[in-house]
């Protein structure tokens, strides 16, 4: 496979986000929320646990602990108890009441707006601060890169192997190429692909609408143009190369 320009890398990006908006349009966040108090502790929540999981427990958590005030004052062992059916839920709930208390102490009790002060919050790292800001304030400012997004900009290889463990790089990578009216769109439209069509185990390449742009299916000498070479889902019944399965 030739080397693929920067160019024709941003330009099969752009692509790619143009056929998922197509596609999906505007997508609502996954966690239910009402505020950014709750947005916070909910994405801090679904670390390695699944929305769905998170949506059964926040409302009786916030029935409990409604605001940062509440929070802030919060048994870490009640929280815990209270968020027990998800995986680690002790660190979890630590977590919750320690960045309830930052918020109370140093920002008055709201959720700060920036990028600089939510990653000062016990639990928040970029990829949750991007949703709080994104979601919570509609700030922009980066691209939330959480398992199903990594897995989709490395099978397009939008980003290098090395970093496939690397989220921060991957997301890095991703805002070079991306111009920012794409950024917002991003994590939602690529969770609702990767459930849908690019699963991690069983993608189903034989239904994707960006197979054409798949280098891991694909060689393109010209843009948006391919040549089939191998498919976990195609008639002959050939697997994709076990790098794939990322």
């Amino acid at each position: 496979m030739p080397r693929e320009t920067n160019a024709a890398k941003r330009e099969r990006a752009v692509e790619v986000c143009e056929r998922l908006n197509r596609r999906y349009g505007p997508v609502e966040c996954f966690l239910d929320h009402e505020n950014p108090y709750r947005l916070l502790i909910a994405v801090l929540l679904s670390a390695q646990t699944t929305d769905a999981q998170v949506n059964k427990v926040t409302p009786k958590l916030f029935a409990q602990w409604p605001t940062p005030e509440a929070m802030a004052g919060a048994s870490v062992a009640d929280v815990a108890d209270t968020i027990k059916s998800l995986g680690f839920y002790k660190s979890k709930a630590k977590h919750a009441v320690e960045a309830a208390q930052m918020i109370v102490a140093d920002y008055g009790g709201e959720v700060p707006a920036d990028m600089k002060e939510l990653v000062k919050l016990p639990g928040v790292g970029r990829k949750t601060a991007n949703i709080v800001l994104n979601v919570g304030f509609g700030i922009v400012e980066g691209i939330a890169v959480d398992t199903h997004v990594n897995r989709i900009a490395h099978r397009l290889m939008l980003s290098p192997k090395t970093h496939a463990k690397e989220p921060l790089k991957t997301e890095q990578d991703l805002l070079k190429i991306l111009p920012h009216e794409y950024w917002e769109s991003v994590n939602h439209q690529w969770i609702t692909f990767g459930r849908e069509i690019c699963d991690a185990r069983k993608p189903k390449c034989d239904e994707c609408l960006l197979a054409d742009l798949c280098p891991m299916l694909s060689i393109f000498p010209s843009p948006f143009r391919a040549v089939q070479i191998t498919s976990c889902c195609s008639p002959s019944g050939l697997r994709l190369p076990r790098r794939c399965l990322m």
